[in-house]
């Protein structure tokens, strides 16, 4: 628990199963979401494709003001950068690709931001 490979923050927790250092040009993560949070994220630096195992949730795209449902078996790319908000019903359980890849090191900024940090494998 903890370090680059476990993150948590008080709305989700993220197993990093690949990182930027494995040198596979994507990372993966087994990401929990909290029942009853909503957490404001924006991948303006990332491509993140999202895969849920189980729970459930809405995804509010904050540009477009569309709301979409998430159940398992759901899958969603923010390809656009877009700032979205999760508002989560149950234990959101997602598989989580990020490119490029994530070093396991960057934090949210204020704005639900990762920096781009760079490594080479």
């Amino acid at each position: 628990e903890g370090g680059d490979r476990d993150r948590a923050a008080g709305t989700w927790r993220s197993r990093r199963l690949l990182l930027a250092g494995d040198g596979t040009g994507f990372s993966l993560h087994d990401t929990v979401l909290y029942a009853g949070t909503s957490t404001t994220m924006h991948y303006a630096n990332h491509v993140e494709a999202v895969y849920v195992i189980e729970g459930s949730a809405k995804l509010r795209d904050l540009e477009s003001g569309e709301v979409h449902a998430l159940a398992p078996g759901t899958m969603y790319v923010l390809n656009g950068h877009e700032r979205h908000t999760l508002d989560v019903e149950e234990d959101l359980r997602c598989v989580c690709v990020f490119n490029p890849p994530v070093t396991g090191r960057e934090v949210h900024d204020a704005d639900g931001v990762y920096p781009l940090i760079t490594e080479e494998p």
